[in-house]
């Protein structure tokens, strides 16, 4: 039965089965011819086809090769060509590059025609490149423009201003196509961050990723100009931040800055200076504001950056009006700052009911221990009037309270000494400015020179110099 069966199969599909077996005869042909074509370029001297590469590297890529170690010819998982420690130029001679590992994807009628090389797809492994500050726009809009395929991975990115390094971005992975298309992924401080480009590049928005730290840009032009105009938009934490700015190659100017925090508010504009050098130029109105911001404030950590202490320079100029009918002790506080080569200028003005308090002082930011030295005074026409407002009775009307102190404030160290404290007809005398000495520290110094100056502690140190 079975023999029946078998023979009536046989010569119903005997030529079914004749084809099947000479397939398989072309698959091993058609095997052989591809893995032939695949593996004979690993025989060739690629450093001899150097300038039939260099070519369409650069019309394609606008990637100009000076210098290849070695050239080496892979023929899985796809036939590409790897560029061992090669160096040379993006888009212009400004732009340096060094590559660890240059990955070419040619297409398969290129495997075999050097002349005509098509290459459609590069990969950049573990490149350097380092651009000019005012030339990143002109960069990235290269990149985003680039028609053929790209991929960055592990690149570090060495901002600079005439050759002097501003920012590294380290770990930096970009491509311009595939699911993750114009998406640029790096570390910056140590910390990972995200930037997405969408709108036709118009719209940029930047994450740093677990920190609660973002931000949105959305550019009004994007053409080919030295000006670039736009709106930012950013979130630090439970904080927001608003504003808009006018770009160019040598300053960033903004206008309509809008920040407000549960315990710090304010508006102003300014101005930032790249070249001839940088500067940070700002006018804020303080809106509201709470003393605990200061709390956690870390004043050795800031002191140890003296590098980047070294290369700010800054206008700052704070104003603050307290709210009608509040029970604050200060009505208006106009502080300004200015800061040059670790060199820092304070003028600071007060104003409490009818009286006013002026203080100046500098300090070289950069000492071991930086020492602010300071002069103040506050002058009230009614010392009974000012005295009230510190919860302090007193009884004669309409006299002057007029006092002046002046001496240097180790900021670090929380300690401070007098040269003199003058009150009205009386002066201190050497063991009184001792003695006033413990008071203000203890007074305001105990914790931390910025948060303990409230209305209890002036109270204690206006009562003991009284």
């Amino acid at each position: 039965m079975i023999n029946k069966i078998y023979k009536t199969i046989h010569n119903r599909f005997s030529i079914f089965f004749k084809f099947v077996f000479f397939i398989r005869y072309l698959f091993v042909v058609f095997f052989v011819a591809t893995f032939l074509f695949l593996i004979i370029p690993l025989f060739f001297d690629y450093k001899k086809k150097e300038t039939f590469i260099s070519g369409p590297l650069f019309q394609s890529y606008g990637l100009k090769i000076n210098e290849i170690e070695t050239i080496k010819y892979q023929p899985f998982p796809a036939p590409h060509l790897q560029l061992i420690n090669s160096s040379g130029n993006l888009f212009s001679n400004d732009f340096d590059v060094k590559i660890n590992n240059l990955i070419l994807y040619p297409s398969l009628s290129s495997i075999y025609n050097f002349s005509d090389y098509q290459i459609h797809k590069i990969r950049l492994n573990k490149s350097r490149l380092e651009v000019d500050a005012n030339q990143i726009n002109g960069l990235i809009k290269k990149l985003l423009s680039l028609e053929n395929k790209i991929f960055f991975k592990d690149l570090i990115l060495k901002v600079q201003n005439d050759k002097i390094n501003l920012v590294n971005l380290k770990n930096m992975n970009f491509k311009n196509y595939g699911f993750k298309r114009n998406i640029i992924e790096g570390e910056i401080f140590d910390r990972e961050f995200k930037i997405k480009f969408s709108n036709k590049y118009k719209n940029l928005k930047f994450k740093l990723l677990n920190t609660g730290v973002s931000a949105e840009i959305d550019f009004e032009n994007i053409e080919e100009s030295p000006i670039k105009k736009g709106e930012l938009k950013s979130k630090l934490l439970n904080s927001n931040l608003k504003l808009n700015f006018i770009y160019d190659k040598n300053s960033l100017e903004i206008n309509d800055l809008f920040f407000r925090d549960r315990k710090l508010s304010f508006d102003g504009s300014g101005n930032l200076k790249i070249d001839p050098f940088f500067e940070i130029i700002l006018n804020a109105n303080i809106r509201n504001f709470r003393p605990e911001i200061f709390t956690n404030l870390d004043l050795y950590k800031f002191f140890t950056m003296k590098d980047l202490i070294q290369k700010l320079n800054s206008q700052i100029n704070i104003n603050y009006n307290s709210r009608k009918f509040s029970n604050e002790l200060l009505n208006d506080i106009s502080f300004k700052t200015k800061l040059e080569i670790g060199r820092l200028s304070v003028s600071k003005i007060l104003s409490v009911t009818n009286s006013n308090a002026i203080c100046k002082g500098e300090v070289n930011l950069l000492d071991d221990f930086p020492a602010l030295d300071f002069d103040c005074s506050l002058i009230s026409p009614d010392k009974r009037k000012f005295l009230k407002k510190l919860d302090i009775s007193y009884k004669t009307k309409n006299e002057p309270f007029n006092l002046r102190l002046r001496g240097k404030l180790n900021i670090l160290k929380n300690k401070v000494n007098f040269d003199y404290i003058k009150m009205n007809n009386y002066e201190a005398s050497a063991e009184d400015l001792k003695y006033y000495k413990n008071i203000f520290e203890n007074s305001f110094l105990e914790k931390n020179t910025l948060m303990n100056f409230n209305k209890e502690n002036l109270k204690k140190f206006i009562l003991e110099i009284s």
